[in-house]
């Protein structure tokens, strides 16, 4: 079974409410075999919109990538982040 990633851009808008999202996130993705590669730190955009945090954690199958973001505890820590943050998260099955 291929593995997937979870590849993150985010530009947080509300530090307060993006920490109670990224604290609840953090063990629902654990909980679906999520690990982290990547939790936030340098980056050099070469294209496209640049966001200041960019996040990498890898799951063992896209199913479990997709069960975890459809999670009830993914979603309730997702209700942190709207309005917390500009994101765009995708789902990339790994070769």
């Amino acid at each position: 079974m291929k593995t997937a990633l979870w590849v993150a851009h985010v530009d947080v808008t509300d530090a307060e409410a993006y920490a109670k999202y990224a604290a609840l996130a953090t063990g629902a993705i654990a909980d679906h075999g999520g690990v982290f590669l990547a939790p936030g730190g340098a980056v050099e955009t070469l294209e496209g919109p640049a966001r200041p945090r960019n996040v990498v954690a890898r799951f063992p199958s896209m199913q479990a990538a997709h069960d975890c973001y459809h999670s009830d505890a993914y979603q309730a820590a997702l209700a942190h982040a709207k309005g917390a943050a500009q994101r765009e998260l995708s789902i990339i099955e790994e070769l």
